[in-house]
């Protein structure tokens, strides 16, 4: 059997994308081919000709693609950082934008951090595990703890947490439970050095993405009518976990930037609050330092 020009089915397959609907079609179907050969997409112009059944395997997915099943879930991964993780139905599939949350903990890690016990690192919802397998990844010396709620997804976070370890890499320390309990974690409290989360914050009412809709996790996505109802308590209890002088992330949705840096404003333990845009400039992050309060600081003199 006469192989096959790939080129002129990942053509057809963004074609086909497109009318589907698919955002970024043509990267989606750079990504679903390089899936299937088994090569990294800027090597695809490598394999010039395919056999007959990796045709066949590449339009069986570009048919499930078409259909809005996730990118991520189709080829079962998803990528932060130096570290690929599981993904599939029942956990928040991690998009891009956290990657700059990432960037950040990085670097505050890098530049604020001075202590000579290892730093504390605390994520909050963390549902495959990513954001926190990656930061463990990037700082062995880190004690890393992360929490999720929903079982699915803590399966999930389990299940790579357990590969991540066998691959070598620091383990994280995962808890089942809920960040608006004002218990939670109360070993850990005064003792964080760094928070990072991104939780629920889209507002119930909000239209999303066939893809969000319908394979999303709602508890992973939807927080209550302003996009606030988890953020809220979430704040209090980084006041209560952070270390003075600790630092905190919480990535929201682009509607309630200044609302989410209002809240670490109202509370007079959070100084230097800050709001950081996504790659197309919205506002997608904010960060606040944990301060010490009149009592702590005359305590520490």
């Amino acid at each position: 059997m006469s192989r096959q020009p790939f080129r002129l089915a990942i053509l057809e397959g963004a074609r086909i994308l497109e009318e589907a609907g698919v955002p970024n079609a043509r990267i989606d179907a750079e990504i679903l081919a390089a899936h299937v050969v088994g090569v990294e997409r800027p090597r695809l112009g490598l394999v010039p000709l395919v056999d007959r059944d990796v045709l066949d395997a590449y339009e069986a997915l570009i048919a499930q693609r078409a259909t809005r099943k996730p990118l991520q879930h189709l080829i079962g991964e998803a990528h932060m950082g130096d570290i690929t993780v599981a993904i599939g139905e029942g956990v928040f599939i991690p998009r891009p934008e956290t990657e700059l949350l990432f960037g950040w903990a990085l670097a505050y890690l890098e530049g604020n951090y001075h202590r000579d016990e290892p730093p504390v690192v605390l994520d909050l919802c963390t549902g495959s595990g990513i954001l926190a397998l990656a930061i463990a990844n990037a700082r062995p010396d880190a004690v890393v703890h992360a929490v999720e709620l929903d079982p699915r997804a803590l399966s999930w976070a389990r299940r790579n947490a357990d590969a991540q370890t066998a691959a070598g890499d620091t383990p994280i320390h995962l808890t089942q439970g809920d960040v608006t309990d004002r218990n939670l974690l109360a070993e850990l409290e005064g003792g964080v050095d760094l928070i990072v989360s991104n939780p629920p914050y889209v507002p119930d009412a909000t239209e999303v993405d066939v893809e969000v809709r319908d394979h999303d996790p709602a508890i992973a996505v939807f927080a209550g009518a302003d996009g606030l109802s988890v953020i809220r308590p979430l704040v209090s209890n980084a006041a209560r976990l952070l270390r003075i002088g600790g630092a905190v992330a919480i990535e929201h949705d682009d509607t309630n930037g200044t609302d989410t840096a209002d809240l670490f404003r109202a509370r007079r333990v959070f100084g230097e609050v800050s709001e950081h845009p996504d790659l197309a400039g919205r506002p997608r992050f904010v960060v606040a330092r944990r301060e010490a309060t009149a009592a702590e600081a005359e305590w520490l003199q």
